[in-house]
């Protein structure tokens, strides 16, 4: 009897795989340690708050030293994820050629995909020694913050209100009101 081999593709065949026409060009792919996951379609809570978070955060930027990038993919090892928000070391034409290898912060906006948010991705990012990652929690309305990546774990999670502030890792002097990544409620 032969067994179910798993595929497991290499960012060079992941990215043959799309230029060959063989992944939908409609939809939107990431791969995570060889699998490739069909990320689930926007909807529009989750466009909206990406948006919010984006004119909140993008404004910081440091040109030179960091900057916001959005939807776009990271190339961490062998998984090329698309983070919602990341923050990434230099300037965007330091990655004119090449994918960015690492992020000075991750940022998930989490409705439908919160559990592998909390997992698949969580454990990619702190294996990767992403120093700050934060999922901002749709349904519970509050900004999980992971820190001090060990291994595929954070051993650091807090949880932030709408009214709390928020300070990255990479600079002090960013205060980040939690509740302005969210829409307002009317």
């Amino acid at each position: 009897m032969v067994g179910t081999a798993r595929l497991r593709f290499t960012p060079e065949q992941f990215h043959q795989l799309g230029a060959m026409g063989l992944l939908d060009p409609e939809r939107r792919y990431e791969l995570i340690e060889g699998d490739i996951y069909e990320m689930t379609p926007v909807g529009p809570e989750h466009g909206y708050t990406v948006d919010i978070a984006t004119q909140t955060l993008a404004p910081r930027s440091k040109p030179g030293e960091y900057y916001v990038r959005i939807q776009n993919p990271l190339r961490l090892g062998e998984s090329e994820p698309v983070p919602d928000i990341s923050v990434v070391p230099g300037k965007p034409e330091d990655y004119a050629h090449a994918l960015p290898t690492t992020a000075l912060l991750i940022i998930e906006i989490a409705d439908t995909s919160l559990e592998r948010d909390r997992t698949t991705k969580l454990a990619l990012y702190a294996r990767c020694q992403i120093p700050e990652y934060w999922i901002v929690n749709l349904s519970e309305r509050v900004v999980e913050v992971y820190r001090e990546p060990q291994g595929e774990e954070y051993r650091s999670l807090r949880r932030y209100t709408l009214e709390e502030t928020i300070t990255p890792l990479f600079d002090p002097e960013w205060r980040v009101q939690a509740g302005s990544l969210f829409p307002q409620t009317p």
